[in-house]
């Protein structure tokens, strides 16, 4: 690679045009850069939510679940289905695996819904779902006003979604929340009787009357007629001229207003919303693919006080979500914590190099690499994020050290005395190979996070991509823009080539002795004499790490402070919308009083589009979002609201998760079984035992408990008085919740047309006595209370239920492990299964994988190593230096308290490309005295000896640059920078050391037993075997 160096010192003022470009193209490019909190991940979910209005669960079982899943069964991709019947609806959950054809796999299940959709109950209309994390709403606004909910849905229409919809990278504004409305038609039942008419008579009258056909065509005059008859219902008076007629011969038609009241009104919920107490409208905006969260939260920011005013007086405008400041605050933090890592690694070099300008020329290769990545980050269409920002602060120790060592051989070149362009070219000559080599090996094990599958590979392919660039970018630079730095502003030497001969022989005196020379020489030269002692010391030192595994804690992610908590609150089954309101009132006022509260919203019942991703839908159910003031501690908040739940008188089963609900990090145990009552005694043993553990808390178990319900059977004496299931059905539906009867389009909005009792039932006995003619209710069928189920889940076609738990402390592999003893020791009744799945699943999966990402990295790494040295046993010294850098790591984890979970773990792969780089450097120097005729021993020795100083900057570089995210200075690293960064910390600091001490001697025993061996052939053969040198040659010229 030293043609790049010979092309950039021949075109220098080229190297240094291309160089301001660069930078001027990326100070035009970086500010495009979308920020978001987290790269975009497909979530590995098709969902179909199916409404079937009144059916009970296992009704919504029998007559959607079944037939949908039995279509979808023919779906390639699905890993898994799960679905879930409740009173009303069902919700069918198809999972797959992270990486596929996402598009494809939502047009697959549409088709496979749509073929089941001929054995549906007519009127259920599934409706398939999919998303990805730019679905979640950047902005989440709740309106308040003291007019009605439909007005108030009007005006935000009119002022505030075209408003939001103009903002750049927004890409759709919805509002929620809005009850439906509809017109109700209210017979009266004593003129309908007076007129010969009844209720049937009313629906027929409205679907004939709202009814549109199409009679064909003709031409005329050479053009084309078609003909419509009718043309639907459009307005209230329409409705109540509408002409209404019984049976023939059975007196005359009457007009519909004379014998039902008509009008528009709202119609019933299954949920309400409510911010900080008041009843509230969500206005929500999502961002399109090129969005910026921050981007569009300040531009919804600016708008606000526009907004407001266009409301109006008494209507509120208040911020409930926005990514926009985390985002913001995260990526302040992390280039806080850059930008000093950058100030320390250019220190470290600057008190080595004692020299201003070496140190400037070093220095530039941070910025020019950041730079070149970010480029590549833009023209990959990539955001800047979490995971590719904490790739960049991480890379800042790494992309000066090609840099580092190109500049400090060139520095001793210069030091010899050399001719300015020689010096270079000869410094550079020397390190080329190893520095591309030691390049190549961390960037190879990245290659490998292509085998990690799930959300660590979705998360972290970006973040590979990020170091890649960087990496590859600071290669680049230190072969062709420092070479030129260097000539352009390093000293160049001064007198006659005996001058340069005096110079580098002062130079070997004055580095000889230095202080770090007199410290490290002896200690290497004990080394490499007591070879055992040495490599006995090495073998109780990996002992060691070995030992101090197990004293691990280890965990998935680490969440870290959340702005937002998320509390769920549920009720007994059965519980009506009303009672759960009043409940989620008491939960609204201690969340009002609570320090550290900014706003909160709750909504109570069904949670719509999120029903789809697990949320709720039933009304005993209620969800709350809580933002938190800037200063406040999510823990802080937390625990005084469990201290507060405790102390209300029934509010349910609550349960609190810092974050907005999603990458859930509870521990789950699913169990199935072939009937209801097996499942329910296996689930109740799980949860008991999941209960019994010490670090967990909020054990809950979805398996629903019997609720009671109406059944109303008909008997004996209804096919008499003329009716029988379907038209009681009818009767009843009218009297309870109403008959939808025909469609009708006002102000360009349709309208359900529902023809409701008077004086509906609301009670068993109003129900028994409904009047149906010259009989009661009660007298032709059996009206009575029944127990039936809320709910019933179904995973892969077998009934099953869900333990959950949330893991109390930051271990959660020993609280697994401690779950799993539990779950072995248990005896579930015959034919129950139970398997532990969630966070404990998710972590295991990840471990797994990232341990056969290792093997491979180490693989890929050793093959590098044999091309570089061409010999199969000099790398295996070189990867003696891995094992050693997991004793600092841990050690370093272990003294921090730091979990050892995913970003760790992408340490630990890191560290396996980091630790050999400075080996291949000291190896390769090495082999170079010994092809000048250096004895092993001396070889070790002077290479040793010269390559001190740049295998301490490098390390030293890289250590400092990540100090400010270990330490965690601006507490805005997220889940993985600082962890990440400790695992490096710990790793770099022994496996320098043994690579300064272990490696040479372990190279010392290899080739000293390979030159024996060859004397001994040489005897053999009666060939005299050439002697070792008896002194020291002269230095070598490096």
């Amino acid at each position: 690679m030293s043609w790049l160096s010979r092309f950039s010192l021949a075109q220098r003022a080229l190297i240094g045009l291309m160089s301001i470009i660069a930078l001027v193209f990326g100070a035009i490019a970086i500010p495009q850069l979308k920020q978001q909190l987290l790269p975009t991940i497909e979530l590995p979910m098709v969902s179909v939510i199916a409404p079937y209005q009144g059916a009970s669960p296992d009704v919504v079982e029998k007559q959607v679940v079944e037939p949908i899943e039995d279509s979808l069964g023919a779906v390639d991709g699905i890993s898994g289905v799960t679905s879930t019947a409740s009173e009303g609806n069902a919700v069918i959950m198809a999972s797959f695996d992270y990486g596929n054809n996402t598009q494809q796999l939502v047009a697959d299940v549409q088709q496979a819904v749509n073929r089941a959709g001929a054995r549906l109950p007519d009127g259920v209309d599934p409706q398939v779902v999919a998303g990805s994390t730019d679905d979640i709403p950047t902005v989440v606004l709740a309106v308040t006003s003291g007019t009605d909910q439909q007005a108030l849905a009007d005006r935000l229409d009119r002022t505030v979604v075209p408003a939001l919809e103009g903002i750049d990278g927004v890409g759709q504004v919805t509002v929620d929340g809005v009850r439906d409305v509809q017109v109700t038609v209210t017979p009266d039942d004593a003129k309908l009787a007076k007129a010969g008419l009844t209720a049937q008579s009313l629906a027929a009258a409205l679907q004939a009357g709202g009814a549109t056909v199409p009679a064909g065509s003709f031409d005329e005059d050479g053009a084309n007629r078609t003909v419509q008859v009718g043309g639907g219902l459009t307005s209230l008076k329409q409705i109540e001229d509408l002409m209404v007629a019984g049976e023939p011969g059975k007196g005359k038609p009457v007009r519909l207003a004379d014998v039902a009241t008509v009008k528009e009104e709202e119609a019933g919920s299954d949920s309400l919303t409510r911010t900080n107490g008041r009843p509230s409208l969500a206005v929500m905006a999502t961002m399109d693919h090129d969005g910026s969260a921050v981007a569009i939260s300040e531009a919804v920011e600016d708008k606000l006080p526009e907004l407001r005013e266009d409301l109006g007086d008494g209507a509120t405008l208040t911020v409930v979500s926005d990514q926009g400041p985390a985002v913001s605050k995260a990526i302040d933090g992390l280039t806080t914590e850059g930008a000093l890592g950058l100030i320390f690694a250019v220190l470290v070099i600057l008190v080595f190099l004692a020299s201003v300008r070496s140190t400037l020329v070093t220095a530039v290769s941070i910025p020019l690499s950041v730079v070149l990545a970010l480029i590549v980050l833009w023209t990959r269409d990539l955001s800047l994020n979490m995971l590719t920002l904490g790739a960049l602060t991480i890379a800042i120790g790494r992309v000066v050290d090609d840099s580092i060592v190109v500049l400090e051989n060139i520095k001793r070149h210069l030091g010899y005395g050399e001719e300015r362009h020689a010096a270079i070219m000869n410094a550079v000559r020397e390190v080329a190979g190893a520095v591309t080599s030691s390049t190549l090996t961390t960037v190879a094990v990245f290659l490998p996070i292509g085998l990690v599958g799930g959300m660590v590979g979705e998360l972290f392919g970006s973040f590979s991509l990020t170091v890649t660039a960087a990496l590859l970018a600071s290669l680049l630079v230190s072969l062709t823009v420092v070479p030129v730095l260097s000539y352009w502003f390093l000293r160049a030497p001064k007198g006659t080539p005996e001058d340069a001969e005096e110079a580098r022989r002062l130079a070997e005196e004055k580095e000889a002795k230095s202080r770090l020379q007199r410290l490290y020489v002896p200690v290497l030269r004990f080394a490499t004499r007591r070879r055992l002692t040495s490599v006995a010391i090495a073998v109780v030192v990996l002992i060691g790490t070995f030992a101090m595994a197990p004293l691990l804690k280890t965990n998935f992610f680490d969440q870290g402070e959340q702005q937002v908590l998320t509390v769920r609150q549920e009720l007994e089954p059965g519980t009506s919308l009303a009672a759960t309101d009043a409940e989620a009132k008491k939960i609204e006022k201690l969340l009002g009083d609570t320090e550290g509260v900014k706003d909160y919203q709750v909504t109570v019942g069904s949670s719509g589009f999120m029903a789809a991703f697990g949320g709720g839908t039933d009304t005993n159910q209620a969800t709350y979002q809580v933002m938190l003031e800037d200063d406040a501690s999510s823990d802080d908040v937390q625990n005084a609201l469990e201290k507060g739940l405790a102390g209300l008188d029934g509010p349910g089963t609550t349960t609190i998760a810092a974050g907005d609900g999603f990458g859930s990090q509870d521990l789950s145990v699913t169990v199935k079984a072939a009937d209801a009552q097996t499942l329910r005694k296996a689930a109740d043993q799980v949860r008991d035992a999941v209960a019994s553990l010490d670090d967990v808390t909020d054990v809950t178990s979805d398996l629903a408990q019997s609720v009671p319900r109406v059944s109303v059977k008909a008997n004996d004496k209804a096919a008499a008085a003329g009716f029988d299931d379907q038209t009681l059905g009818a009767a009843v539906t009218r009297s309870v919740k109403g008959t939808p009867a025909a469609k009708a389009v006002l102000d360009d909005t349709e309208r359900d047309v529902v023809i409701r009792s008077a004086e509906p039932a609301t009670t068993v006995a109003q129900l028994k006595n409904l009047r149906l003619g010259a009989v009661k209710l009660g007298d032709i069928a059996t009206v009575e209370v029944v127990d039936g189920p809320v709910s019933m889940t179904r995973i892969d076609g077998q009934r099953a239920a869900t333990v959950t738990a949330k893991p109390s402390g930051d271990n959660t592999g020993a609280v697994s492990a401690d779950l799993q003893s539990k779950i072995d020791a248990l005896t579930l009744p015959a034919g129950a299964t139970a398997e532990i799945g969630g966070v404990s699943q998710d972590q295991d999966d990840a471990f797994a994988n990232l341990g056969l990402a290792m093997l491979a990295a180490i693989a890929i790494v050793f093959m590098l190593l044999v091309g570089t040295f061409r010999s199969l046993a000099q790398p295996l010294i070189l990867l003696v230096s891995i094992p050693f850098a997991a004793t600092g790591a841990i050690g370093l984890l272990l003294v921090t308290g730091t979990p050892m979970g995913v970003p760790a773990m992408i340490g630990m792969l890191m560290l396996i490309g980091i630790v050999v780089t400075n080996a291949i450097v000291l190896i390769d120097l090495i082999n170079q005295y010994r092809a000048q005729g250096y004895g092993v021993v001396e070889a070790v020795l002077e290479g040793g000896r010269h390559r001190l100083r740049p295998i301490l900057m490098t390390a030293l570089a890289t250590i400092f640059a990540l100090l400010p995210m270990a330490l965690g200075v601006t507490g805005e690293g997220g889940f993985i920078a600082q962890p990440l960064a400790v695992v490096v910390i710990g790793g770099l600091i022994t496996s320098t050391l043994l690579t300064l001490l272990l490696v040479p001697t372990l190279y010392a025993m290899l080739e000293l037993r390979k030159e024996r061996r060859a004397k001994k052939r040489a005897a053999k053969k009666g060939v005299p075997a050439q002697p070792e040198p008896s002194q020291d040659p002269e230095p070598a010229q490096v």
